[in-house]
């Protein structure tokens, strides 16, 4: 791939500004502005959110995650606790989530401390999923070497096979976390790469609100 290629995409924001006068004074009350004004706008999968995790040797690695939902001011997300992320978030429970609406050309960047959340809401969030969804949570050793897709659906039709009729449990290994922030950046994108960049840090339970350059 030619570089001039690269180099000339380009694309001038010019949809909107973001001010300290009119930002909400609460960061999570702000993100679901914006949120909702995304799912209003009819952008495909709004929840969706980069997680960028580091392991012990501070090598980061970043995939996406689905947001589903906000509790006590903290991101929640699913995956398998087996996975890379969960072995790299039980070794440095921190992490990074971002946010790219790009039709609205708007990023939020949210980072924290991540725990895993009661057993009882992932008890709950996993009974609320499609079948296939439970299914394949069972069958998946997430993140792990596998011979081939044969293998996969081998083991998808095993678990079919000896839940069929029955409930399906959350397994021990799939569950929830939450991020609990200590910074959350809220970005805007303007004319001539001078964008519009507020971040909130919590400081003693209180949110300062600083303009960053862009």
């Amino acid at each position: 791939m030619e570089n001039s290629l690269l180099q000339n995409l380009r694309q001038e924001y010019e949809s909107a500004e973001l001010n300290e006068t009119t930002i909400l004074a609460n960061p999570i009350a702000q993100f679901e502005k914006w949120f909702n004004e995304a799912v209003q706008a009819q952008l495909r999968e709004p929840n969706a959110m980069t997680l960028a995790t580091a392991n012990v040797d501070f090598k980061p690695s970043a995939r996406i995650v689905l947001l589903k939902g906000i509790e006590d001011g903290a991101f929640v997300f699913f995956t398998n606790y087996n996975s890379r992320k969960g072995k790299e978030l039980l070794w440095n429970p921190y992490a990074t989530l971002l946010f790219f609406w790009n039709e609205l050309h708007r990023q939020v960047r949210v980072e924290g401390r991540v725990v895993k959340i009661d057993s009882q809401k992932s008890d709950e969030y996993f009974l609320s999923r499609p079948l296939g969804s439970q299914l394949g949570a069972v069958a998946s050793p997430q993140s792990e070497v596998i011979e081939n897709r044969k293998w996969l659906e081998e083991k998808l039709a095993e678990a079919e096979n000896n839940f069929a009729g029955k409930e399906i449990l959350r397994p021990p290994h799939w569950g929830g976390y939450k991020v609990i922030p200590n910074t959350i950046e809220f970005w805007q994108g303007r004319t001539n790469r001078l964008h519009d960049r507020l971040l909130f840090t919590l400081i003693n339970d209180d949110w300062k609100l600083e303009r960053l350059a862009p």
